[in-house]
């Protein structure tokens, strides 16, 4: 058997002004309509390629100074540099830093706990040292003159000169960035924690479940799904119909389960006379969510890293597909920035080989194997695919590839305007190209734009069902 895949494909990249980001949006715009146009009517739910955690809504600075950026070209430009707030899904407030200084952080954009190896922490050997900063400033140490001042060497350490002063020391880790704190005071900090930063390992995220997907046929236990979690305990929730489909949540002896902790397995328990068809649990839990977690929005808004936490809601999805015969792949996808592109996992779990043509190349996964196929994109690339199994069932994945900290569309990024704006130093002319880390008014309009590229797709993949021969 064979599957078709057909690649529609209109790249937009960051350019140097909103007119030029204004004419790439209407661009993919009309291209993608007629893309989602002959894909047919069925539609598929979106799938997360975030792996589980706190999902959260950037407000703006909170706490914050001033820095001075010096680029290439002789110039220097004053950015607004501290700690942003975030409100949290469910319940609960981060706060956080941002690692990625040359792209605009966009007013009320929607944010995911994600892993280091989706942003462009992954790539980054100083990574580490990032995290070893943010356990040992402010807002972790909040002791300023005992502590932080101390061993600074500074005198008289502000929350806003120590929130200053700890972005700038992560924005020379994070984006090799030429940045100085314009408070003296700030600066000594930010020298302190520069020079003091030793590589620690990524923290683990707040919760997860492994695998995303899972499959196998009806009367089966389709599983084990494990929970990662440093919460206390999560409660468990089934398919929002399970009550008509009989799908249960059990542990590996049968039991229902509504509760779980860190190291528990699950498993889909899915009655012998279902139908063929798919399902979701829902893991829940409260918990502080670990220094040092990288947060990304689909929206390209500017990355950020966690530097405090209340307790907050975190919660993952876990989903399960199931037919009588055939192939049953259980699929799943997650951002690789190692390799530029995005991975996309299946899983056969049926008793027919899963057969499909992905960029020219046919790939068959044997029944009880699975293959992760990377999907390559371009830097600041928008993607929206679709997978169709054999069974009926749909997965859809959609985003924007982000794992540089600076575009390859050459030319400057689009200004965000920070809180204060930009001000000369020194007599000098500002860059109002350079990205700022706070936001204004042509934020909305920027984001409107961004959460375009992501919801049309610059570029549709289908991976579309086995055709039987009469179907050509």
């Amino acid at each position: 058997m064979s599957s078709a895949l057909s690649v529609f494909s209109a790249l937009s990249l960051r350019g140097r002004g909103v007119a030029r980001l204004v004419a790439a949006t209407w661009a993919c715009g009309l291209v993608a309509a007629g893309v989602l146009a002959t894909a047919g009517p069925a539609v598929a739910d979106e799938t997360p390629q975030t792996q589980g955690g706190a999902t959260a809504t950037i407000g703006g600075l909170k706490t914050y100074g001033t820095a001075v950026i010096h680029d290439d070209g002789g110039s220097d430009v004053q950015v607004s540099a501290g700690l942003f707030e975030m409100s949290v899904d469910g319940g609960g407030t981060l706060q956080t830093y941002c690692v990625d200084l040359r792209n605009p952080t966009q007013r009320d954009a929607k944010y995911h706990e994600t892993a280091w190896s989706a942003t462009s922490l992954g790539a980054n050997k100083s990574a580490g040292r990032i995290s070893w900063i943010l356990e040992h400033s402010y807002p972790q140490v909040n002791d300023l003159a005992a502590a932080l001042s101390a061993k600074a060497g500074t005198k008289g350490l502000t929350e806003s000169d120590a929130a200053a002063g700890t972005q700038v020391a992560i924005w020379r880790y994070s984006d090799g960035a030429d940045v100085d704190a314009l408070d003296p005071q700030a600066e000594k900090l930010a020298d302190y924690l520069q020079k003091s930063a030793r590589t620690v390992a990524e923290p683990k995220a707040s919760l997860t479940l492994t695998p995303p997907a899972v499959s196998g046929h009806p009367g089966d236990r389709l599983g084990p799904v494990t929970v990662h979690t440093n919460a206390s305990g999560v409660t468990v929730a089934p398919p929002a119909d399970a009550a008509t489909t009989g799908v249960r949540i059990v542990d590996k002896d049968g039991k229902a389960v509504t509760s779980a902790v860190n190291g528990s397995q699950v498993f889909f328990d899915v009655p012998e006379d279902a139908a063929d068809g798919s399902g979701e649990l829902t893991v829940q839990a409260s918990t502080t969510v670990p220094v040092g977690r990288a947060f990304t929005s689909e929206s390209r808004s500017q990355t950020q890293i966690l530097a405090g936490s209340s307790e907050s809601t975190v919660g993952a999805v876990a989903s399960a597909d199931w037919a009588k015969t055939g192939a049953i792949p259980a699929l799943s996808a997650q951002k690789n920035c190692a390799k530029g592109g995005v991975d996309v996992t299946a899983a056969n779990q049926g008793d027919a080989t899963f057969t499909f043509e992905l960029l020219g190349v046919e790939h068959g996964i044997g029944a009880g194997t699975s293959e992760t196929v990377t999907i390559p994109l371009q830097e600041d690339q928008a993607y929206d695919f679709t997978i169709t199994a054999p069974n009926g069932y749909e997965k859809r994945f959609a985003g924007v590839l982000d794992c540089r900290t600076q575009s390859d569309a050459g030319g400057d990024v689009t200004q965000t305007l920070s809180e204060p704006s930009p001000a000369t130093v020194g007599g000098t002319t500002v860059d109002t190209n350079l990205a700022e880390t706070g936001g204004s008014g042509i934020t909305p309009m920027i984001t409107v734009l961004a959460l375009g590229l992501v919801g049309i797709g610059a570029t549709t993949l289908m991976l579309l069902r086995d055709r039987k021969p009469n179907q050509g």
